[in-house]
């Protein structure tokens, strides 16, 4: 930050709680829907009205009437097929609340999901009853931090078109967070449809103890140790099929299915890209007593792609792989069985696999307002495509932004396509309603990078950058939104220790900001959060984001809650730790930063780093600065007096403290570690921090 300039000493990267990798993705269509028109998700919402409101009179639309295809079709158990809540109400929701009373209700409905609803507490999933559609309206119904349980006996259920997703609790292989996308304890006849499910604690989706008449299709399965596990059973009496999924970024279980009396898998994208950190163990696995059929399937770059126990059958027919090693196997003594006697299914070529697949798994995004004559309206969001190789309508993120209009009164959707686009970037004051949005299937996938410090000369000769003007992106408007992908600082600090290092990642300066899905990484001052002018308020909410930095690097004016999200402390330029999380310059009459449901933690030494310190700027003895630390995991990083003085000012004398923490970086309530106390901490909560502002994509 401008007024200070750090003494303490550091480091390079701090390492990922665990290794991902990137890979492209955008939205379509499967197929054997497009000629009926099935897919126009979040289309006709017109019909729902307000949250939890029902539409019974209304016809529904197309997609709430479809049907499951594959071993869901099937009439079995005194079910016909999988149809999920047609014959019941469509209702609308937007909160947790009414997600739940209507998911776990006796009768059927059609739920339909707009909004991002936030699991309370992380990792709860709800218990879906039978006679169920749960459907996302467009690319806005997503769940965060848990998912969906169905228990034995539940039938009929269709979940389609949501993001599922952020229940990870910073463990890679988390033994201690059974928290999955969605679950299912002997259920039958369940569609899983359309999905981007990813970056659980456990897996993303789970089959066990005998659930059958199972189709997942058309989803993408990422970010994930464990993609999907079937079986836990000794019986061999779960038929299931599997089509047309992408899974990538994953370990294991692509799936991995025991003892499936038939197992159907056909055109699935199972890829590893080479170079990447993680690396599968395995993809296809016929375990137990599975006998498997594996048709025109696309492997590329997987460790042991196909593999199968003596005591399983597995029959490949079609299947393609490239750069692949290790085991791929078939054979066995099982009866051979043939998919079609049991429903109809069309291949497609397994060349055109991962182009399909890529263009076609994942939520689909809403294409406007289908009237009643057939025709389509324009949406109320305006978009504006970026792509560097020339295939959006811009070629750098900037460059959209200066095609919104300003003043604009509705929301404009910068969507950015996977790649690496250097360059900065400003959203001005007036243009608010602006999002920013990666479209790739993780947030490493798209990435906004560049390399600014205070301390450099600009390029025109007029003076140095100073810690604002330093960061790569910078948004200063009201009701703007950063999403799903990456904001870095790759200013080089080693090369450079003769200038003022201070280099931001991503600066705000406006009212009701959200930052959704997003990686900040930098070193010192990588997030700073401020306000348009000292007497306004600037609220900024971050959630399911990972914020990265050595010194300082939460910092500002702001009123900010950082929600269900990763903070990792990084080692100095020369390799030593020591540093700080925060630096608040809050005004005496507002909130500062709060840091709820988080985790702290990093590849840096024991005791090293504070929670905080006390910015005056300029010795400005007005400020009173604020952080909250509640409900959150602290490493062993963390000092046992988290607390520091800065520039004069005793920190004691401003609003520092603690509530609830765990892990080995917590401590008990002292002089030197302040915790709040019940009382107190009712009044430190998210509400107070946001005020009468409830985030919303819209």
């Amino acid at each position: 930050m401008s007024a200070h300039r750090s003494t303490g000493t550091g480091t390079g990267a701090g390492k990922p709680r665990h290794r991902r990798r990137r890979t492209a993705l955008a939205a379509g269509i499967p197929l054997a829907l497009t000629a009926a028109g099935t897919l126009a998700y979040g289309t006709d919402l017109g019909l729902f009205g307000e949250d939890a409101q029902s539409s019974a009179s209304a016809a529904a639309p197309a997609w709430a009437t479809a049907s499951a295809d594959g071993f869901a079709s099937v009439n079995a158990l005194g079910q016909n097929g999988t149809y999920g809540g047609r014959d019941g109400k469509t209702v609308t929701v937007k909160t947790l609340a009414d997600l739940e009373k209507y998911a776990t209700a006796s009768e059927p409905y059609v739920i339909v999901v707009a909004a991002t609803i936030n699991m309370d507490p992380v990792g709860k999933e709800i218990k879906v009853q039978s006679n169920k559609t749960i459907i996302g309206s467009g690319t806005s119904g997503q769940i965060v931090g848990g998912g969906f349980f169905l228990g034995q006996g539940v039938h009929n259920v269709i979940i389609r078109n949501l993001t599922i997703r952020d229940a990870y609790q910073g463990v890679w292989n988390d033994k201690e967070h059974d928290y999955d996308g969605i679950q299912m304890d002997g259920a039958h006849h369940v569609w899983i449809d359309h999905n981007d499910i990813r970056h659980m604690a456990d897996g993303l989706i789970d089959s066990r103890k005998d659930t059958t008449y199972l189709t997942v299709s058309w989803n993408k399965l990422s970010q994930e140790n464990k993609a999907f596990g079937i079986g836990w059973t000794d019986n061999v009496t779960a038929d299931i099929t599997i089509h047309h999924n992408w899974i990538r970024e994953t370990e294991q279980r692509n799936p991995s299915t025991d003892n499936v009396a038939h197992a159907h898998l056909y055109n699935n994208f199972m890829e590893d890209v080479a170079g990447t950190e993680i690396k599968s163990s395995y993809g296809n696995y016929s375990r137990g007593k599975t006998n498997m059929v594996l048709e025109n399937s696309y492997f590329q770059g997987l460790t042991n792609p196909v593999v199968r126990d003596t005591t399983a059958t597995l029959v490949q027919r079609g299947n393609v792989f490239s750069g692949t090693t290790g085991k791929n196997e078939s054979g066995g003594s099982g009866a051979a069985w043939d998919p079609k006697k049991y429903y109809s299914y069309t291949l497609d070529k397994t060349a055109d696999v991962p182009s399909l697949l890529k263009s076609g798994t994942g939520p689909r995004s809403s294409l406007g307002t289908t009237s009643s004559t057939g025709t389509t309206t324009s949406a109320a969001a305006t978009t504006l495509t970026v792509a560097a190789d020339g295939t959006g309508q811009y070629r750098t993120v900037q460059a959209a932004v200066n095609a919104v209009p300003a003043n604009n009164t509705s929301r404009v959707v910068i969507s950015v396509k996977p790649g690496t686009y250097r360059e900065v970037v400003k959203v001005p004051a007036n243009k608010p309603h602006v999002t920013i949005q990666g479209t790739g299937g993780s947030r490493k996938d798209t990435t906004i990078v560049y390399g600014n410090a205070a301390g450099m000369t600009k390029p025109d000769g007029s003076g140095t950058y100073g810690t604002p003007g330093s960061a790569t992106v910078s948004v200063l408007s009201d009701d703007s939104q950063v999403r799903n992908l990456t904001v870095t600082n790759d200013f080089d600090e080693s090369k450079h220790q003769d200038i003022a290092n201070q280099a931001v990642a991503l600066l705000t300066q406006a009212d009701r900001i959200w930052l959704d899905g997003v990686i900040v990484n930098g070193d010192q001052d990588t997030l700073e959060m401020e306000t348009a002018a000292k007497d306004k308020l600037g609220r900024v909410y971050i959630s399911n984001s990972y914020i990265t930095g050595n010194v300082d690097f939460i910092f500002g004016r702001a009123t900010a809650v950082i929600d269900r999200s990763v903070i990792t402390l990084k080692k100095r330029w020369n390799g030593t730790s020591a540093g700080y999380v925060t630096a608040p310059s809050t005004p005496a009459d507002r909130k500062g930063i709060l840091i709820n449901r988080s985790t702290v933690n990093g590849d840096v030494s024991s005791a090293s780093f504070f929670l905080g310190r006390n910015w005056h700027p300029g010795g400005d003895t007005a400020v009173d600065p604020q952080t909250t630390v509640r409900d959150s995991s602290l490493s062993a990083a963390i000092k046992s007096t988290p607390w520091s003085d800065m520039g004069g000012f005793s920190w004691k004398d401003d609003r520092f403290a603690e509530y609830k923490n765990t892990g080995a970086g917590s401590g008990a309530a002292s002089s030197n570690r302040p915790q709040l106390t019940d009382a107190q901490a009712t009044g430190q909560e998210v509400a107070d921090w946001l005020g009468d502002w409830t985030p919303s994509a819209s």
